[in-house]
């Protein structure tokens, strides 16, 4: 048979095949983000159960019981009960350099898009969780939440904008700010966390007192959510040095054949009749087998230093 041409549609089918794959890998970077996303739910869990002993530790649910009785008597003057989501938290048991008693307070905000640096305002860090928490539903509902891990080093533009507000609607985010209009899996994921309060103004203005290995119990959490976000962007980091590498070698192949052979190098199983079926020069940078063995040791896999010390040696014969 005469070997098929590439041309820039099979190019692209057999590119995003093998990125599908790449990203359906079980590598090392992919379980240190799925295990980063337990201890995020470990340590919603224990945070959110602290939460609610100093809250009502503050806020009695006795007195909360008291006032909303009070308001069904006389109305709107005794509104002063809500529920909220997010609080300041202040302990005072450290000492200024002059030995003089300082309050430590930051603003701690349990909503899914909770700001992760203390401030009460909405931020992209805050979405950046979002969209790894929820990666798989966004997934399934054509949404890209990778979007801010592929576009890190980019500032705003139209395609980032793009697939950030897609991810922003299918999670029902509505606003600028974190607020109570959220729908669907947002408002699922924030209404397991409100909490009674007494007084409707501005958190800020009613710090609520608890110990200082309390409020380190509350960092920690912070700091897991932080963490998700940072495991995220280093495996989808791993799947673009792949994806770069897979760019050139097929942009140098002239014929199908080669980058079949380069799928199944990198151990993935491609139908070279049904690309051809669903189709409507150059000389090669790569050869197939050298390039699978560089995208394989881009790959952090479990294996044994004998067996990465093997893979390597093969490598560098086969390019000598």
């Amino acid at each position: 048979m005469a070997k098929i041409r590439m041309n820039t549609e099979l190019r692209n089918k057999l590119f995003n095949k093998m990125k599908f794959s790449f990203e359906d890998e079980n590598t090392q970077e992919k379980e240190d983000f799925l295990r980063q996303r337990e201890i995020v739910d470990e340590q919603y869990k224990s945070a959110s159960a602290l939460a609610k002993e100093v809250v009502e530790r503050s806020y009695p649910p006795e007195d909360v019981a008291v006032l909303r009785t009070f308001k069904k008597k006389y109305g709107s003057p005794c509104d002063v009960v809500a529920k909220d989501k997010c609080f300041y938290f202040a302990h005072s048991e450290d000492k200024d350099d002059e030995g003089d008693i300082k309050e430590t307070k930051s603003h701690f905000d349990f909503g899914l898009f909770g700001n992760l640096n203390g401030s009460e305002y909405d931020s992209e860090e805050g979405k950046k969780f979002a969209v790894a928490y929820f990666r798989e539903d966004l997934k399934a509902m054509d949404c890209n939440p990778d979007i801010y891990a592929q576009q890190s080093e980019n500032k705003d533009n139209p395609h980032k904008t793009k697939h950030v507000d897609a991810c922003m609607k299918a999670l029902g985010k509505h606003g600028n700010y974190n607020n109570n209009d959220n729908t669907g899996m947002a408002k699922a994921f924030d209404d397991q966390y409100y909490l009674d309060v007494i007084g409707t103004s501005y958190c800020r203005s009613r710090a609520i007192a608890c110990t200082k290995d309390e409020y380190s119990m509350f960092e920690r959490w912070r700091i897991a959510k932080g963490n998700l976000v940072t495991k995220h962007q280093t495996w989808i980091d791993s799947i673009i040095k792949q994806c770069d590498q897979l760019k050139i070698g097929l942009k140098a192949y002239r014929y199908l054949s080669e980058g079949i052979e380069l799928a199944t190098e990198l151990g993935i199983e491609l139908d070279e009749a049904e690309l051809i079926r669903t189709n409507s020069t150059g000389l090669t940078i790569y050869n197939p087998s050298n390039l699978a063995s560089m995208i394989k040791g881009m790959k952090n896999k479990h294996q044994s230093r004998e067996a990465k010390i093997l893979a390597r040696k093969k490598y560098e014969e086969s390019i000598n």
